[in-house]
């Protein structure tokens, strides 16, 4: 590495893209052709870049998506009715700013839980924050945080992200706990903050799901009435790689 004072004071000063681009260009002997207004310019822009990238690479750590998915990979030939036009609207990212919700509603193995974690990482992307929980797993977690003090916490840090994606809603019905803990997540983040929920259920199940009809009722205003809805179908994608592998 090229050992010069410049260095020593970007690096002090918490620079740390332009020092990296400094010791690339002088090595490069690229700077040989720059003028001033350039040289500071290229200097200014690798360390935009460089903070841009670890800004998100933090959101990404902290959101923890199910999987490693980006909308750019989203496949929409195969049959499962994904309304193309409406995911990319989607992607835009219009209705977390409006703080609307969504719902990715279908039978196991078409991508719900895929396109959940594109639409996290493109809101990582665009500078929000974003937290991935399976359902099944957060009411666990918050049934013990209950007894350690942790409870409160959790809470507030499921109130705080800009969104929030609940996977695998609805296996199971919600016992009194769990329908408590989802009113008060929701309350927290209603008009503030958007939701998406991944489900194999139909909304006109989740009533039942829900249980008590009061919560049932409190929930769904706050989770649906302002929601999108993407509803696939057809086979498991997961089973239909595996009949293409196969027979080739």
């Amino acid at each position: 590495m090229l050992k010069h004072p410049t260095l020593d004071q970007l690096h002090a000063l918490g620079l740390h893209g332009m020092a990296k681009a400094f010791n690339e260009i002088a090595a490069a002997d690229e700077a040989n052709g720059l003028g001033h207004h350039e040289w500071l310019g290229l200097l200014l822009d690798r360390e935009a870049s460089w903070r841009r990238d670890k800004r998100f690479a933090t959101r990404l750590r902290y959101a923890k998506l199910r999987q490693q998915a980006c909308v750019e990979d989203v496949d929409y030939r195969s049959p499962r009715s994904l309304d193309r036009a409406l995911f990319q609207k989607l992607v835009e990212g219009e209705w977390i700013d409006a703080h609307d919700n969504l719902a990715l509603i279908g039978p196991t193995g078409v991508g719900k839980s895929w396109l959940a974690s594109a639409l996290g990482h493109k809101a990582c992307r665009d500078n929000r924050s974003v937290l991935y929980h399976r359902w099944p797993k957060l009411c666990e977690d918050l049934a013990l945080a209950r007894g350690d003090g942790r409870h409160p916490r959790i809470l507030r840090s499921l109130g705080r992200a800009d969104l929030l994606i609940l996977d695998d809603w609805g296996l199971e019905p919600l016992d009194a706990s769990a329908r408590h803990d989802l009113l008060e997540i929701l309350e927290e983040r209603y008009g503030r903050r958007s939701t998406v929920v991944t489900s194999q259920l139909p909304v006109n199940r989740w009533h039942e799901v829900i249980g008590d009809p009061t919560y049932a009722d409190a929930i769904l205003d706050r989770l649906v009435h302002n929601a999108h809805r993407i509803e696939l179908s057809g086979e498991s994608l997961r089973r239909a790689r595996g009949k293409r592998s196969k027979t080739a």
